[in-house]
């Protein structure tokens, strides 16, 4: 008959299992950040080459759509190497049709390319259309952050996809601003969305900064030197304020991507140390697990050996001891040693795991409460946005702007909004 110790071998086998994949998945993550990184240059690159009507930035955009390809091969390998059959992962089908998506997309993307280089897309459509691939990518991140049973390894991949956020909307940011300049004109739109594209950078990095470790909090002041954040505020202002349908000075395009180009690499570094703490943690956790088993493996092995009395009796007062804590007070036996020392190394063993599972599934609430708020937040958003016919930044600033004026939270508008699916779809135009 099966023990109780068997079953807490088999929670740690489980355990080590669920780590595992998680190690898989922040694999898989850390190549996706890199794809990330380098298709925010190529959208950048891009728009310095159509504001410029494909004067210039010609020979640049080129170099980094190679390097951009180099990085989606290994983007690939590493979709390649997932185990797909079926109760592989716990969200495998969101994780797989998001997958899916961006593979779709990632086969789209000659085309686009051959449209900017024949000058037939504008600015604006493409980066809608390399933000439409980026946000594929972001979700995958975003799924792999739901998938976490640890709460330390949760913590990290919300943190890490709150960075990554953050960090598409400063290259958003990079692109519009270089259209602009590369352009050299001023357009009320654009700078009404570098506004929104600021503002929406310090909330995820809000979030980041609420999860994230203290060596990456530090990592990341590091990065922001003074120096380089009075540049990119100089460069803001200089956009900001020109007036509307007012010249540009061409010259800064180039200035204005290095100067966002210097903070998105230095956002880089950032994003490189938290997946390197994810691997570390993984290997970590999973090593800790393993030594845990062993002890466990050798507990069953004493207990069935000849002599260890393993099929006696229990103390009877091993029942009062795991009770304990339904007793009345004046009932409470006195503490004193109870049974063999090996049935009560089993029993403080069960009861240990017991309280750091119930501890972890805590913990875990708090940390993807976040992460669904976010969700929340962006089903609604999308839900304005298709049944008022309002672009992102409308939708968001709507939103907002209830919040407000009825004191409550971003996330219970939310809410209200997808609440009101029905009424909103009947008035749609």
């Amino acid at each position: 008959m099966k023990t109780g110790l068997s079953f807490l071998m088999a929670a740690k086998q489980c355990e080590m299992a669920d780590l595992r994949q998680l190690q898989q998945t922040s694999a898989l993550v850390q190549v996706t950040s890199r794809m990330i990184h380098e298709l925010q240059r190529e959208r950048g690159l891009s728009n310095l080459f159509l504001g410029s009507r494909g004067e210039r930035f010609g020979e640049a955009l080129q170099n980094q759509r190679a390097t951009s390809d180099a990085t989606a091969l290994e983007l690939r390998t590493a979709f390649d190497g997932l185990e797909t059959g079926a109760g592989r992962h716990d969200n495998g089908a969101r994780l797989f049709s998001r997958i899916a998506y961006v593979l779709h997309g990632l086969g789209a993307l000659p085309g686009l390319r051959s449209g900017i280089q024949a000058l037939e897309w504008t600015p604006t459509t493409a980066t809608a259309a390399y933000v439409q691939l980026i946000a594929g990518l972001l979700a995958v991140v975003c799924e792999a952050a739901d998938t976490a049973s640890d709460p330390t390894i949760s913590r990290l991949l919300v943190a890490l996809f709150n960075f990554m956020q953050g960090k598409e909307f400063a290259g958003q940011e990079r692109a519009t601003g270089a259209a602009m300049f590369a352009g050299g004109v001023t357009g009320h739109d654009a700078q009404q969305r570098l506004l929104h594209l600021i503002d929406s950078q310090e909330r995820c990095l809000q979030v980041f900064t609420d999860f994230a470790s203290h060596d990456t909090r530090s990592l990341w002041r590091e990065c922001q030197r003074a120096s380089a954040l009075a540049d990119l505020e100089r460069m803001r202002r200089l956009l900001g304020t020109a007036s509307v349908g007012g010249p540009l000075n061409t010259q800064f395009s180039q200035v204005w991507f290095d100067c966002c180009s210097q903070r998105m690499d230095e956002m880089r570094l950032v994003e490189n140390q938290m997946t390197r703490e994810l691997l570390d943690r993984c290997a970590s956790q999973l090593a800790t697990a393993a030594r845990e088993l062993e002890q466990l493996q050798a507990l069953e092995l004493r207990l069935h050996t000849p002599g260890a009395n393993a099929d006696a009796d229990p103390d009877p007062r091993l029942l009062e001891q795991f009770f304990q804590g339904a007793l009345p007070a004046a009932s409470v036996p006195p503490s004193q040693p109870v049974g063999s020392q090996l049935e009560r190394s089993v029993l403080e063993m069960v009861q240990a795991q017991a309280q750091r599972l119930q501890s972890m599934a805590d913990e875990l609430d708090t940390v993807r409460a976040s992460l669904n708020e976010r969700k929340v937040i962006e089903r609604a958003k999308g839900l304005l946005m298709a049944h008022r016919q309002l672009n992102e930044e409308a939708a968001h600033k709507a939103m907002r702007q209830m919040a407000m004026s009825q004191n409550k939270r971003l996330v219970d508008v939310a809410e209200a909004v997808l609440a009101m699916r029905d009424v909103l779809a009947a008035g749609a135009p």
